[in-house]
């Protein structure tokens, strides 16, 4: 007998492995699972914490704490991104590493779904501290990890820098370059043209298919985007090329708002020299609440998980959102958002860009054979456009919602693994 999550999320504090579990236990619902495939999947196969400890420029001497979670390695190796931050949690991980399973096989991918995290604060760090903490921890999981194994990439507070320091330790351990241990590196060092705005490109493929779905024209439509990091402006400099109409943007340091619409290369300019959208042009100020209620067609969510719960999902007026960020919808704002009517792009599919491209940076370097930007971005547009219209068919099959499909897709492509493998070693 399947047991289910008792768990409720209502009045309690957000927990995003629980959010994470219930809506694989939405979608497993209406597969008629065996216990035994059912059970498998629900959980993480691997959850490593480690310490690791180095000497701050000012000669103290501090301890940090990481993780890394391996939800999956059923149809290939782990893949996930590293994040730095003092928020980072082993149910974040956990969480996360589930969401990476789906999303690698809502695009049919031939990965699994892991992620980590340290506890750090890297603001306060010094790059050369920064430097020595990676390494650290590079070596403190570099038995789980590797081109075969689970594969890293940058996320929150991390970058291709982060991502080169990976490859050097790891390179030294094993004895030779290995380049395919991680991605989202530097081009020099085998990193992938068209990459760093994987992400964003995947979300504007996603709501290009939308508008022909919905047979509703971008052009003109009014957008609002809650973080400006790297998603952020790549998707904002999408859409405004395309003829939309970028009216309210936040970070984590404030927000503007102008009716008539954001210049996005002046902004950017201003970013670079800032590093917020704050007080740019003297427009209104706004933060995440005010935006999340403006009159608008699209909203972007692209910064952290939790942002759109029960609280504020019924003020929300935008008649699209797609999810820019991992898991910023709760289970409770994801049923009042539908009785709305609004569309969802969910996590899993709308944001897929970026592991797409990192599943063909993983194959480049395996294949010591590099594309072209155009080759990248055309395989893929016909990956996402193609996941798209598989989750369309099966929302109308199974008579749902585009999440609850997504996640019915991606959990039957799995489940269907589990049970070809055999049922001997893995019960």
């Amino acid at each position: 007998m399947v047991q289910t999550t008792e768990t409720k999320t209502k009045g309690k504090k957000y927990d995003p492995f629980i959010e994470a579990t219930l809506q694989y236990e939405r979608a497993a619902s209406k597969l008629d699972l065996e216990s035994w495939i059912y059970n498998r999947l629900k959980y993480p196969e691997r959850e490593l914490t480690v310490h690791m400890t180095i000497t701050r420029d000012d000669g103290k001497v501090e301890t940090f704490t990481g993780y890394r979670v391996q939800h999956s390695t059923l149809r290939g190796p782990g893949k996930g991104g590293i994040r730095y931050s003092p928020e980072a949690s082993i149910s974040e991980c956990k969480a996360l590493a589930a969401w990476m399973t789906w999303k690698t096989a809502v695009l049919d991918l031939p990965l699994g779904g892991a992620k980590g995290a340290v506890i750090c604060n890297p603001p306060d760090m010094s790059e050369c501290e920064l430097e020595k903490l990676t390494k650290e921890y590079t070596y403190a999981i570099k038995d789980i990890i590797g081109p075969h194994k689970d594969i890293p990439a940058p996320d929150v507070w991390t970058n291709s820098q982060t991502m080169a320091w990976i490859c050097d330790a790891y390179s030294r351990y094993v004895g030779y370059f290995e380049p395919a241990v991680v991605t989202g590196k530097p081009l020099c060092i085998g990193g992938s043209l068209g990459r760093p705005q994987a992400t964003g490109l995947g979300m504007y493929y996603t709501l290009l298919e939308t508008s022909k779905h919905l047979e509703f024209p971008l052009e003109g439509k009014k957008v609002t985007i809650i973080g400006y990091g790297n998603v952020g402006s790549s998707i904002a400099r999408l859409l405004q090329e395309y003829g939309c109409k970028i009216i309210a943007i936040t970070d984590i340091y404030g927000g503007i708002y102008n009716k008539n619409g954001i210049p996005i290369p002046e902004l950017d300019a201003y970013v670079t020299r800032t590093k917020t959208v704050k007080g740019f042009k003297k427009y209104d100020s706004i933060n995440n609440e005010e935006l999340l209620e403006l009159n608008c067609d699209i909203l972007l969510p692209c910064a952290m998980e939790g942002m759109i719960h029960e609280k504020n999902a019924d003020r929300i007026k935008a008649k699209i959102i797609c999810e820019g960020a991992n898991g910023p919808t709760t289970t409770e704002a994801d049923e009042i958002l539908i009785n709305k009517g609004v569309f969802i792009l969910p996590d899993i599919l709308a944001n897929a860009g970026g592991v797409t491209v990192s599943y063909l940076e993983w194959v480049q370097n395996v294949q010591r054979n590099y594309l072209e930007e155009e080759e990248v971005k055309k395989r893929c547009w016909k990956m996402m456009q193609k996941s798209f219209w598989d989750v369309v068919r099966i929302a109308d099959n199974y008579k749902t919602d585009s999440r609850n499909a997504a996640y019915i897709l991606a959990v039957q492509r799995v489940a269907d693994s589990v049970r070809l493998f055999g049922k001997i070693g893995r019960n």
